[in-house]
């Protein structure tokens, strides 16, 4: 599967010019590349926008392409696009488990089969156990990998990373981010990861500027 952008812009409403140049870029599968720039040039507004979340207000040029099917036009939930944010999104009203149970395909069937599946990505990511537990009393590399492990489950085509490795300790942000780039290149799946932080585009395999 890959990511494709052509002459991708976006105009912020009350506004004449694009937050950014017209961006090309193809992302092949399995490759992260980082997007970076100033604060305010609209880094957030580009994923929001290929996830297909963007406010309708703003005004769009250019194609987004899945494996060469432009999605421009479809809702999020047909595109098949996850997205990791920098604060990990749990359902507090639900369990560990019944959280990533939540991003389960509904073509796996059986409750067996789909307890399984939530086991197994539990056990992936350290937290065997743990399917019973409150979200609020995960750490905050705990919630991270969580929140990822569901976002796989959902099989998804592409992902989407907004500084998801802000929030954490120094000290635990380069074992997380480790974590959640190889599961994502393991599972060949194009990712694109908005950040300010150069240790970020390091591990990356390359690096995207946006520019005014």
């Amino acid at each position: 599967m890959t990511l494709e952008l052509i002459a991708l812009s976006l105009t912020a409403p009350g506004t004449e010019d694009p937050l950014f140049a017209p961006l090309s870029l193809v992302v092949a599968p399995g490759e992260v590349v980082c997007v970076m720039g100033p604060s305010g040039i609209g880094k957030s507004s580009l994923l929001a926008h290929i996830g297909g979340h963007l406010s309708r207000s703003f005004t769009v040029q250019g194609e987004v392409r899945l494996d060469g099917q432009d999605v421009t036009a479809l809702p999020a939930e047909k595109r098949g696009i996850g997205m990791l944010f920098q604060q990990a999104h749990l359902f507090p009203h639900l369990s560990v488990g019944d959280n990533l149970a939540f991003g389960l395909s509904p073509k796996l069937r059986g409750k067996s089969a789909r307890r399984a599946a939530v086991c197994e990505a539990l056990d992936q990511a350290g937290l065997s156990g743990m399917e019973d537990r409150d979200p609020a009393t995960l750490s905050g590399g705990q919630r991270t990998r969580a929140a990822l492990m569901r976002t796989l489950l959902a099989q998804p085509r592409a992902i989407l990373i907004d500084e998801p490795f802000a929030a954490l300790d120094t000290g635990l942000r380069a074992e997380i981010r480790s974590f959640v780039l190889d599961h994502i290149r393991a599972r060949n799946i194009p990712a694109l990861m908005v950040s300010h932080d150069e240790s970020d585009a390091k591990a990356a395999a390359r690096t995207v500027t946006l520019r005014r």
